[in-house]
């Protein structure tokens, strides 16, 4: 079951070499694998933690790169993330795949380092870098003891992965090679083909709907992910998101050793417009026994001023589980499928609002026109004076539980940089759920979801 995900923050990025490196190097000396062990259990001993009247300070930095930082003295801990635009959407549809394999190689080799003494650095001093690509933007994040001389190392080692990737050839070769084998495994999954078609469907020459591809995977070279890396990793659009152990003039020294080595490149750097598709459905053949369903179109930026309402609108719907309107119609009274949901998305540009379930092949007819007639009543009614109450109580209760750790709080941090939302985002969240009116939420839902742009994509439809 999909979350509701207007109000997720980008996912926070994946654990990479200081997490995996045993397969790389196995004589790990006591000393480190008891710094590894601390470390990991002061991240667990974080998720205890809840954060309230969080106060987030900004300032430019002298290279350019916009700071976002949040102090924190209980845990000896420092977590630092950058982002870029450098997503997906900056790539051309020919080399599609180039923006996730810039990111992932970032530390396959840097300096003088290859990978396996970049690994090996990690570990030893108890760090752990993560990354993740999504359509707008690229990250880099970096968890770390506080203490002078693990952070010292792990910031340095931060610093020239960032500046000084040598992007080796053999580390290309292989990172292609997976990602090729990834897309030919997914282009036998329904579910994959679904995901695939659909985000092509309601984003129609644009790079939103743009899929990797193997020839487009196969296409890229170094010398393009060298050029992707000078041109979108820049100082000037780097947003850097520091919370920890650490003071504002340590924070500040922090931004700018990290950023004033990068490349020249970087900015306000935007994709291009979005065209609203025309309705319509588009059928995919395939032997599974589920029809996989996808309903949406493009609907929302981030920075929009019906957020909220969307939010709010959106839990009583399909974004709340067992108490929402899609479930409760289409699964408990019919049966039609085991997991129903909808939410949206928003990105720099519109992002999509979806709808989507597996239902028996026999039944999608039977399936498609409950959902239809759900979204049709709720978008001219709008939630009940119980639906609202419940969708603001979640929402405005659960937002501690959603930052009660260093490394979600971070996620929130970059969002707030990222997508310039105000810096009292979070002490204004509560107030501004409570304040939705059914109204609001009906007149958010008449904007944003039209009739005329909604794409349906079946895969296995008879």
């Amino acid at each position: 079951m999909k979350q509701n995900k207007l109000n997720a923050p980008h996912p926070h990025p994946r654990p990479r070499a200081g997490l995996l490196v045993g397969s790389l190097r196995s004589n790990i000396v006591g000393r480190s694998l008891t710094r590894f062990t601390l470390t990991c259990l002061l991240a667990s001993l974080t998720s205890t933690l809840a954060f309230a009247g969080v106060k987030i300070e900004h300032w430019i930095a002298p290279s350019g790169a916009k700071v976002y930082f949040v102090e924190t003295r209980v845990l000896p801990i420092l977590d630092v993330q950058i982002d870029f635009a450098a997503g997906t959407a900056f790539v051309p549809a020919a080399k599609s795949g180039l923006a996730s394999l810039t990111q992932s190689l970032l530390e396959t080799g840097a300096g003088d380092l290859d990978e396996e003494q970049i690994a090996g650095k990690l570990v030893d001093i108890g760090a752990r870098l993560g990354g993740g690509v999504d359509n707008d933007r690229a990250s880099i994040s970096l968890r770390t003891l506080a203490t002078k001389p693990e952070r010292e190392a792990a910031l340095e080692l931060l610093r020239t992965v960032l500046s000084a990737p040598t992007f080796p050839p053999s580390a290309l070769e292989r990172e292609r090679g997976r990602t090729i084998a990834s897309i030919r495994e997914a282009e036998t999954r329904p579910d994959a083909i679904a995901g695939k078609r659909f985000a092509m469907a309601i984003y129609p020459d644009h790079p939103y709907g743009v899929v990797p591809t193997v020839d487009s995977v196969s296409a890229v070279t170094r010398e393009d992910i060298a050029a992707f890396h000078r041109s979108h990793y820049g100082a000037k659009g780097a947003i850097v998101s520091i919370i920890g152990d650490v003071s504002r003039a340590e924070a500040e020294a922090i931004a700018q050793r990290l950023t004033e080595a990068l490349p020249a490149g970087g900015g306000d750097l935007v994709p291009p417009p979005v065209k609203k598709p025309l309705r319509g459905t588009i059928k995919i053949a395939h032997p599974a026994a589920q029809s996989h369903v996808h309903i949406g179109l493009p609907a929302i930026r981030r920075s929009d001023a019906d957020y909220f309402p969307l939010l709010v609108g959106n839990y009583s719907l399909g974004g709340g589980g067992f108490v929402s309107r899609l479930m409760k119609e289409v699964r408990e009274k019919r049966g039609y499928a085991y997991s129903v949901y909808s939410y949206f998305a928003p990105r720099k540009l519109e992002g999509p609002f979806e709808i989507g379930l597996q239902t028996k092949r026999e039944q999608v007819g039977e399936a498609l026109k409950v959902v239809d007639q759900v979204l049709t009543e709720y978008m001219a009614k709008g939630p009940t004076p119980q639906e609202l109450a419940a969708a603001k109580k979640n929402l405005a209760d659960g937002l501690a539980l959603r930052m009660d750790s260093n490394a979600k709080l971070l996620g929130y941090l970059s969002a707030i940089g990222f997508y310039g939302l105000p810096l009292t985002y979070l002490d204004d969240f509560p107030a501004k759920i409570k304040a939705v009116t059914a109204e609001q939420v009906k007149a958010a839902f008449a904007r944003h979801v039209k009739a005329e742009n909604l794409v349906t994509v079946i895969v296995a439809a008879d």
